[in-house]
């Protein structure tokens, strides 16, 4: 199936990318001209700018809460951006989205980017946060009101990497709080071999995310300290994915990074892991960020919030 020309038509009217080097800081500064004004946005019951107190130091939060109800399930959220892009308002609408549509109050999380901070600082934040949200969540003055049932992890993109890396930390800890783990169109294997995957072959072109950009688009990460064999960095060379909490796996038919996702979730599935694998036709990488409100996708938040309840 051919992209969707919704999406081939904004691809197509994109500037060239600028020569030479990435530019971390001029990216971010565009990244962030786009996000619209406070009175634009999908209107959440509140939403609560703090600072979580963790193991790896003071960590922004901002929580949404989807109604005024003392305790909700929470969805702890991961944003995408390479690693290196990104924050807490570029995916304010994503975050808002899967507050109204879950039913759940998200926490999404503000770590700390590459290069400035080295490997594996973005990671500690994410799993810290989830550390703090199961001792202090449940309490009064925490700000959160978890139910104390239901904590998912989730993220797109890079995100998506940081989501399923936090649920295995947790695993290995022994720390039993993550209930689910929501990955949106992940990057989990950092080495761009192409021939690991048909779809960094199929999709390399023309689709928005292109398998070349993946090697520089990375690198911050990678030579911050991530090495590509590093489950940590990698999730998908783990070993060992028994006893991971159950996974819903989105992917885009369109992007280079599908393959990988799949095979994460059918990996999951062999190791006795309850994983959902769905893959929307002719979407792009990125297309819960940019794309959800086309007909065709938008369905992607109602179908999070069906795997969350279904799974209580």
């Amino acid at each position: 199936m051919a992209l969707h020309p919704k999406v081939a038509q904004f691809i197509a009217s994109l500037p060239p990318a600028p020569s030479g080097p990435l530019d971390p800081e001029a990216m971010r500064a565009a990244d962030e001209s786009h996000v619209a004004p406070i009175e634009q946005r999908l209107p959440v019951h509140s939403v609560l700018d703090q600072v979580a107190p963790t193991s790896a130091g003071d960590v922004p939060v901002r929580v949404y809460k989807p109604t005024a109800a003392q305790t909700h399930p929470l969805l702890v959220y991961f944003h995408g951006g390479a690693f290196f892009l990104g924050s807490l308002n570029t995916h304010d609408h994503i975050a808002r989205a899967l507050a109204n549509a879950t039913q759940c109050a998200v926490v999404s999380v503000g770590y700390r980017l590459a290069p400035e901070h080295a490997f594996p600082a973005g990671l500690s934040d994410c799993y810290a946060v989830v550390e703090w949200i199961e001792k202090t969540g449940r309490a009064p003055d925490n700000g959160i009101g978890w139910d104390g049932r239901t904590l998912a992890v989730a993220g797109d993109s890079s995100g998506g990497n940081f989501a399923a890396a936090v649920a295995a930390m947790a695993r290995d800890a022994r720390l039993k709080c993550i209930t689910h783990q929501v990955l949106f169109y992940p990057s989990l294997d950092l080495d761009f071999d192409v021939e690991r995957y048909a779809s960094l072959k199929t999709n390399a072109v023309g689709n928005g995310l292109e398998t070349a950009m993946l090697k520089p688009f990375n690198a911050f990460y990678i030579d911050s300290g991530a090495a590509p064999a590093d489950p940590l960095a990698s999730p998908i060379k783990r070993a060992d994915l028994s006893g991971l909490p159950p996974a819903l796996i989105v992917t885009a038919e369109c992007d280079p990074l599908r393959d990988e996702g799949e095979l994460y979730g059918r990996n999951l599935q062999r190791a006795g892991v309850a994983a959902i694998v769905r893959r929307y036709h002719s979407a792009a990488h990125g297309f819960v960020q940019h794309f959800s409100w086309l007909p065709e996708f938008q369905g992607v938040f109602a179908e999070t919030a069906n795997f969350i309840r279904n799974l209580e």
